[in-house]
This record gives structure tokens, sequence and C-alpha cells, in this order.
């Protein structure tokens, strides 16, 4: 019984040193199964608290997944070391199970109240010591890059407000540079959203518990964001590839070599090498809507639809799915052509400020569907 105990206390300690390496230490996106454990259980707790809401009950809710995500991951390290450190002194000692975990709980919490008389139980209680004060400045230590990514991600993601609305939608970015006549600005923004997405691709593959930091306004996402300006660029070299701008091409394959990174962290499967003819989940007609949109705004193609439609199709291939899939675990805003969400209600439009100058007025947007 004692070797058995002893043991397990043994594969606990190695399964929670395993964790905290993999999650705050190893600079390499690795799999944490307590982590994503954690995030799933937190994820759906919060749900229960949204059930007969829509979208705005949904992100009110996961407001508070991260700094769950934070205080649970640390929380269930102490835990795990407190059982390992149970298990073993009381395997190694004649203690019975209710000293033996007071004094774990003693010496890893530096408190110092139960001690063993035995120089085995001396070494673990040391060991014990260490290791809460240890984790402890870890998950201090971890605060600082978190939020440094954080504070890089929505400062792009906050400017990309004036150009995309919210929330935004790749259609609507062309679409107010037409209107506006900023076009000449699209490589500057592809060009600041191809250094983001990098970004983005190995802050949250290294540190998944990123994507739980939801946008300070509910309309906005990261990951909408991302998706609506790789979908602007698609759609300018699909329409227009003689006009298009270089930084197009560059923000497209920083933006799916990013989503590919997380999904390889979060263990989603993809196709490395989509065939560009493969069938993708939006619709010709949402398309040739957006198409019709974009051309009352000024914008003029020199592809119809038709024609442009194959070449969209095989540059979203490559992104579509992960996205999709990251957009529904992420409880992101349900924007236009981001697919569906496990919570009821359809996509929103992006919201665009009234025309005030004299004429028609701003151009209809497509419907909300898709």
């Amino acid at each position: 019984m004692e070797y058995f105990t002893g043991a397990a206390g043994v594969l606990v300690l190695v399964l929670v040193l395993t964790s905290i390496l993999r999650t705050l230490v190893v600079p390499r996106g690795l799999y944490s199964v307590l982590v994503f454990r954690l995030w799933w259980t937190l994820r759906r707790v919060l749900r229960l608290t949204a059930l007969r809401g829509g979208y705005d009950a949904v992100d009110r809710a996961q407001t508070w997944l991260a700094p769950l995500m934070l205080v649970g991951m640390l929380a269930s390290w102490l835990a795990g070391a407190l059982l390992g450190f149970g298990l073993l002194l009381y395997s190694l000692s004649p203690l019975s199970w209710t000293i033996a975990f007071r004094e774990a709980g003693s010496s890893l919490f530096t408190l110092g109240f139960a001690s063993g008389a035995r120089l085995k139980l001396s070494v673990l209680d040391f060991v014990a010591a260490a290791t809460g004060p240890v984790l402890i400045a870890l998950q201090i230590a971890y605060l600082p890059t978190l939020y440094a990514a954080y504070n890089r991600r929505e400062l792009e993601v906050t400017l990309l407000q004036a150009r995309a609305g919210e929330p935004a939608w790749g259609p609507e970015i062309l679409a107010r540079q037409w209107l506006v006549d900023t076009e000449i600005a699209l490589p500057a923004l592809y060009r600041a959203w191809e250094r983001l997405a990098s970004d983005m691709g190995e802050s949250h593959s290294t540190y998944p518990v990123l994507l739980t930091f939801r946008s300070p306004r509910p309309h906005r996402s990261w990951l909408v964001g991302l998706v609506a300006v790789m979908d602007a660029a698609a759609m300018q070299l699909a329409l227009d590839p003689r006009l298009a701008p270089p930084e197009a091409r560059l923000v497209l394959r920083a933006g799916f070599s990013a989503l590919r990174d997380i999904a390889r962290a979060l263990r989603i499967p993809f196709d490395a090498d989509p065939s560009p003819d493969a069938t993708i989940r939006l619709s010709f007609a949402e398309f040739d809507a957006a198409v019709a949109m974009l051309e009352t705004t000024g914008f003029h193609a020199q592809r119809s639809p038709k024609e442009a439609w194959p070449h969209f199709q095989g540059w979203r291939v490559n992104y579509e799915a992960i996205a999709y899939e990251l957009c529904r675990r992420c409880d992101a805003v349900p924007a236009l052509w981001t697919g569906p969400r496990d919570f009821p209600g359809g996509p929103i439009p992006p919201s665009r400020p009234a025309d005030r100058r004299p004429g028609k007025g701003r151009p209809d947007l497509p419907p909300a569907t898709g």
C-alpha cells in the first residue's frame, strides 16, 4: 500500500511539474491537459449563466473566463502539489492521512506549524516549502508577459474599428476606404496586421490562455479583426489583382500561418495544403452580395464576381476552417463571414457612421447571413 501511495504521489507531482513547465516556462506551444480541461470546464460553467441570452449575455459571462483561468491554474497546481506531497509523506512515515496532508500544507505554503521528526520527512518538507513560493513567483512573472501581448493586440484591434466597423468585416474595410478616398492607406493596414498576425501566432500559441482574454468592447475581437483583414486582402486580390498591393499577399500568408500555429497548440486538426478548389462554407451568394455593395462605394473590379470567386475561394480555403473553429471556441462576436456559434442568434453586421455629405447616403449592407 505504501509503495502504491508513494508512486501515486510521485506521478501527481510529475504531472503538476510538467503542466507548469509547458504553460509557464517552455517557449513553445505545448499542450497541457490540465489547462485545457480547466478552460473547457470554466467556459461551460460561465455559459450556464447566459443560457437564455444572446451574444451580449454570453460576452458578459465570458469576460470572467480569463481571470478565472489565471486563478484556476494557480489553484490547480497548488492543489496538485499538496496532493502529491501529502501522498509521499503518508507513504514514507507512520503518519495518518490527516497529519500527512496537514504537514504537506504547512510546508507547501511555508506556514511551518507542523513538521515531522525524521530526516526523510524534513527533506520532503524543504522541497515542498520551495515549491509553493517558486510556483507563485512563476505565475506572477507570467502576468506581465500576458498583458504586454494583450495590449499590443488590442491597440491594433481598436485602430481597426474606424476602418472596419464593429464588428469588423472584410468587405466593409474595402468599402470604407473607397467611400472616403483613402484606399492608398490599405498597404499600411496590411503591413501592420502582417506584423500583428506574426506576433499573435507566436504569443497565442505559446500562451494559449491569451485566447480567453476578450476585448474591452463587446463587438471587438482580435480574431474577427484578423479574419476581416484577411478577407479584405483576399477580395482585393481576387477582384482587382492588377492594383492590389503586394502587402495583401503578405498579410494573408502571415494570417493563416498564425492561425495554424494556434491550431497546432490547441490540437485543432486542419489541412496543411488544401486544394484551391476545395469547398468553403461561405457561399457565392454572400460573396456576390458583398461585391455588389462594394461597387456602390466606387470600387471598380477588374474581374466579375463569377471570375473572382475561384480566386477568393483559393485564398480563403487556407484559413476559413481554423478561423470558424477558433471563433466558436472563443465565443467571438458573431460577425459576418465568421461562421456559427454555440449560442443563439444570427451574425451581426458592422455599424457605419451616418454619411453627412450631401447625396444618397451610405450604401446598404448585404443581408446579415453567413
